[in-house]
């Protein structure tokens, strides 16, 4: 049965804001969400049992209780959750996932900031392009924080894909964050570009990303092999595509 259990019965939050991190692209959403609830010592909030998610269960090092591949995590002080996920979402589980996430939000009611990568090399050191889109208004929201639209049409794939279809299908409220990053390889880089430049100025939240840049060759080194898996499976992975100037 598909829901959300809710761990922490203490945790009170008033209409909050959720970071999803779905793996994909350069791994962008998922380094985010990871990184955002460490700096900000979020707690554990709830585990997701949705339809569809792979069976399996997690244990963290160091801490002997199970929990599922896709967890929630919660900031009551800045009304702030972050989706993080340790497992890819197949493409036929997508809008299953989407509408067990969805009619979640609404009765919570939750304003999704959805994180996609454009896969696209760079040069190193060199600065990742970011963008934004968003349904039910969103768009206004991004202007106001100076977030420029891509410049070409594209579409986003995946399971953020899913729950961006059904956002725009009911007018509800949500945001996508789009950042240019590796197809190959772990982003950190990227990541904190998206932080930094998305998330922070759309929800007034600092998030400091040092971390992220300082030790980008490490966390690359550590998440290379699911980095890899996505890559084998890329329609699984959450994404975002430029259609090309004929279509």
């Amino acid at each position: 049965m598909s829901r959300i259990e809710v761990l922490r019965e203490d945790v009170s939050l008033d209409a909050p804001t959720l970071i999803e991190g779905l793996p994909g692209v350069g791994l962008v959403g998922k380094l985010a969400t990871d990184h955002l609830s460490e700096a900000l010592d979020m707690c554990h909030y709830a585990n997701v049992h949705c339809d569809g998610l792979p069976p399996v269960a997690m244990y963290g090092g160091g801490d002997p209780d199970l929990s599922t591949p896709v967890r929630l995590y919660a900031d009551t002080e800045r009304d702030l959750l972050a989706l993080r996920s340790d497992v890819p979402v197949s493409p036929s589980a997508a809008i299953e996932f989407g509408g067990c996430l969805e009619g979640w939000y609404d009765e919570d009611r939750v304003t999704p900031i959805y994180l996609s990568g454009i896969g696209r090399e760079r040069e190193e050191g060199a600065a990742s392009d970011l963008f934004g889109v968003g349904t039910g208004g969103a768009s206004d929201r991004l202007a106001d924080t100076g977030i420029a639209p891509p410049p070409e049409s594209g579409l986003v794939s995946g399971p953020t894909g899913a729950l961006l279809s059904r956002a725009v299908r009911t007018g509800t409220t949500a945001t996508c964050l789009i950042v240019e990053a590796s197809p190959r390889f772990p982003d950190p880089e990227a990541s904190a570009r998206l932080i930094e430049d998305g998330v922070a100025p759309l929800t007034g939240v600092d998030v400091p990303v040092t971390d992220l840049r300082e030790h980008a060759a490490e966390i690359r080194q550590a998440k290379r092999r699911l980095a890899e898996r996505m890559q084998a499976a890329d329609e699984t992975s959450s994404q975002a595509r430029p259609l090309g100037m004929y279509q």
